[in-house]
């Protein structure tokens, strides 16, 4: 797909690290400018994937050879998101493809917890309040928030293409991790809802839900099995990131032009009950 989004620009947020960061880099590689975002210009280090934001961005410059700009904040604050939106702008002028990457089940005592960010007492009702309203504000409202600061100039241009990072965690009950369940539970049904708001406009809106990825965090903060930690020769295993950039890549192509509205897993299987 290499050239597909030239000329276009595509802001991943949360790509300082994991999945983001791999999904920045592969929309680079199809030719589109790039916005990284992170939560702080030094969220990179809180699992060894680099020095600083700027460093990401100087890797992808450097591999691709597009432009990338930087930006850091909490997304939770509407304030922060429409000063990126700005920054964006004048930088590039349009915001081209969206993708809301921003999240994970991670507490109000952040990455560097001793938990690398899960919560204590991560059930129904355990959890403290503080808690809950990080993962919310996390999961959610970030991505609330930049779609409604994004979506009005696509509906003007009519064009532009939204993707939502969900989860396979949001189509199923399960004791562990049930707030970043329902958060994510929320974003599938948002897109859904803000899809068939932009049906006119001929804007596009999709959601992605990954299954269990591997990335470093995933790797610091629990068991892995090791046998299950393989590219290929069975669908049984865990997943890649750059699994789930290329079916943000179809979502983001016009080889998906008449697909919105949907919840797209990507778990090898492991759900196969109707999203």
């Amino acid at each position: 797909m290499k050239g597909t989004l030239t000329g276009k620009t595509a802001w991943v947020t949360g790509s300082s690290r994991g999945i983001g960061r791999v999904i920045a880099g592969h929309l680079a590689s199809m030719g589109a400018h790039i916005v990284i975002h992170g939560t702080s210009s030094h969220s990179t280090r809180a699992f060894g994937e680099a020095e600083s934001l700027q460093a990401v961005a100087d890797e992808i410059e450097l591999e691709q050879g597009v432009a990338v700009l930087p930006v850091t904040g909490d997304l939770a604050d509407d304030a922060v998101v429409q000063d990126a939106v700005k920054r964006i702008r004048e930088r590039f002028g349009r915001i081209d493809v969206l993708v809301n990457c921003a999240g994970g089940d991670i507490g109000a005592e952040g990455t560097l917890s001793s938990t690398g960010g899960k919560p204590i007492g991560n059930d129904p009702i355990h959890m403290s309040v503080a808690d809950i309203r990080s993962v919310v504000d996390r999961n959610l409202m970030t991505c609330i928030l930049v779609c409604r600061a994004v979506a009005p100039e696509m509906i003007e241009r009519r064009e532009g293409v939204i993707v939502n990072i969900g989860s396979i965690a949001g189509l199923a009950g399960n004791t562990h991790g049930a707030v970043y369940a329902t958060a994510k539970a929320a974003v599938h049904e948002y897109t859904r809802c803000l899809a068939d708001m932009l049906r006119p406009y001929d804007v596009r809106v999709n959601a992605v839900a990954p299954g269990l990825i591997i990335t470093p965090r995933i790797e610091a903060t629990r068991p892995i099995d090791h046998a299950r930690r393989v590219t290929g020769g069975a669908l049984d295993r865990y997943g890649w990131p750059i699994e789930v950039a290329r079916t943000v890549a179809f979502l983001v192509a016009d080889t998906s032009a008449y697909v919105t509205g949907q919840v797209i897993r990507v778990d090898g299987g492991r759900q196969l009950w109707p999203a």
